[in-house]
């Protein structure tokens, strides 16, 4: 075998690899039985959920509250954390999945497209969403640099955080956040690509896998601000851990879809139900996601702060089909161009 054919297989490879090794272990990169201690459910059935790093906490919460219902006595559970990309490329490999739970939708695409999910798994939950969130800046107590709004991650001397987007659904969603509010929402994209070639070549100096491992780092003391998701920092603060943050002026309203795969137990259906309801949608708010349910969220409100210029969407910026491969294609996308000008990988 030639090395370029060589080369071009190892990430396929090491993608399989890595799927029979998260089903062996339990998972990409946090796995646990959620079922006080039974990966069983007493003898019933397990649902296997493969989920993005942030909303770990959620469903810790969720879960056993679940177990709890007619519909969820004797389901155990066994749980997988990652990236999203990573998690969404190990189910695609051969990982068990009964629910994925990714942060963004062509993740789930690559599933559909692999015959593993239906193509319309959009008419479940609320459009095929589970909870929101809008891009928001985590700062160091007290914010001593002053950092409010797109332009002052720019700043002279200003190092941010942010993870990888080649394996990392929330570092996308920054990104186009970033794209979106200074590039007139797409409207001049050359704008939005010029700033996020100064973001990344010049003040973000750390880009890990995932949206959790990008938390540890900044609560570890690298960086002066780090993109996240605005659940991310009140979950920091939630467990005391002495940051702020600031939401933008102009942010992107992040849709993390949900979906049960096409061989997935009965009971998947019934714990995305489940998750739709007022008891789990009130535990997604507290863990700072904007619940879809509209009751849920209009009670829990005052708990997010809102954007001075508004709340944009994908939808408003051109689409996720659109904008995933005019930026994010490995080889061709203008921000594999501007990360690989940064000497970032760009391998899934």
């Amino acid at each position: 075998m030639s090395v370029d054919k060589l080369r071009k297989l190892t990430p396929v490879l090491l993608v399989v690899a890595t799927a029979f090794a998260v089903g062996a272990c339990g998972g990409a990169e946090d796995t646990k039985d959620a079922a006080a201690g039974s990966s069983g459910g007493d003898g019933g059935k397990t649902l296997s959920l493969v989920a993005f790093s942030t909303p770990q906490v959620v469903y810790d919460e969720v879960i056993p509250e679940f177990e709890k219902t007619p519909e969820g006595e004797g389901v155990g559970f066994k749980t997988s954390y990652g990236g999203s990309g990573d998690q969404s490329r190990a189910v695609e490999a051969g990982l068990k999945a009964d629910i994925v739970h990714l942060s963004l939708e062509p993740d789930v695409t690559r599933l559909v497209d692999a015959g593993l999910v239906s193509g319309n798994w959009q008419s479940e939950a609320k459009d095929g969403v589970i909870a929101d969130s809008v891009v928001a800046f985590a700062v160091r107590a007290g914010n001593p640099k002053n950092i409010q709004d797109w332009d002052d991650l720019l700043k002279p001397g200003v190092e941010v955080v942010t993870p990888n987007p080649f394996s990392s659904g929330g570092a996308k969603w920054n990104l186009l956040a970033g794209y979106g509010a200074k590039g007139d929402l797409g409207k001049k994209p050359e704008a939005g690509l010029d700033y996020l070639r100064s973001l990344m070549t010049e003040h973000v100096k750390v880009q890990d896998k995932s949206a959790r491992e990008a938390l540890q780092t900044f609560l570890g003391g690298q960086g002066d601000v780090l993109l996240a998701y605005e659940n991310e920092a009140i979950t920091a603060q939630k467990k005391g851990e002495e940051i702020d943050y600031v939401v933008p002026s102009s942010s992107l309203l992040i849709e993390t879809p949900i979906a049960v795969t096409n061989d997935a137990a009965p009971e998947a259906k019934a714990f995305l139900q489940y998750l739709l309801s007022e008891p789990a949608q009130t535990k997604f708010a507290e863990w700072g996601y904007r619940p879809v349910d509209k009751q849920v969220y209009e009670a829990n409100k005052s708990r997010f702060k809102q954007p001075a210029d508004g709340i944009f969407t994908m939808a408003e910026l051109g689409g996720w089909e659109k904008l995933n491969t005019e930026l994010f294609d490995p080889e061709d996308g203008s921000v594999a161009a501007i990360e690989e000008e940064a000497g970032v990988s760009t391998a899934s």
